[in-house]
């Protein structure tokens, strides 16, 4: 049999408060402000984790961990992460490759890029090697570029 390999997308965008902590590709990150949401509102996580399911067709993010269940307020997306990696395989795919974005003005994410890296890998179970993360900012621009906001994208390839 043939390996079949798809290619999914995912995107994610979370606004920055006071009185939360920042996580950001399952890395906790000094900053002032961190990320609202129902979990901890991990856009790179999200970002990843909606762009393995679809590649693998199995859904979104929403589907399988739904925003109004209250037994996921403040969730660890990296448990989450790890709950996907074990569906996808569950389901008979291997998650071959991750390129990711972060988008954020402040703070610089420079430094915390291998790390999310790690975290990613470990979260999937696959090497490091097979991560992408890049970060951006949005050159004053929108919401994102006020400071008000992160973003994620990821574009995961898998095969079965």
């Amino acid at each position: 049999m043939t390996a079949t390999s798809r290619v999914g997308l995912g995107y994610d965008i979370h606004r920055l408060a006071a009185g939360r902590r920042l996580v950001v590709g399952g890395v906790a990150i000094e900053h002032p402000t961190g990320l609202v949401g129902h979990s901890d509102g991990d856009v790179l996580l999200h970002a990843v984790m909606d762009a393995i399911l679809g590649a693998t067709g199995l859904g979104d993010l929403g589907s399988h961990f739904p925003s109004d269940d209250p037994r996921l307020a403040g969730a660890d997306s990296a448990r989450l992460l790890r709950q996907i990696g074990s569906k996808v395989r569950e389901a008979g795919y291997s998650v071959v490759s991750i390129d990711a974005t972060v988008v954020a003005e402040a703070p610089r994410m420079g430094e915390h890029l291998p790390a999310m890296r790690r975290a990613i890998a470990a979260g999937l179970a696959i090497a490091p090697e097979s991560v992408s993360v890049k970060a951006k900012t949005n050159d004053g621009v929108g919401a994102i570029g006020a400071g008000d906001a992160i973003a994620a994208i990821a574009v995961a390839l898998a095969t079965k």
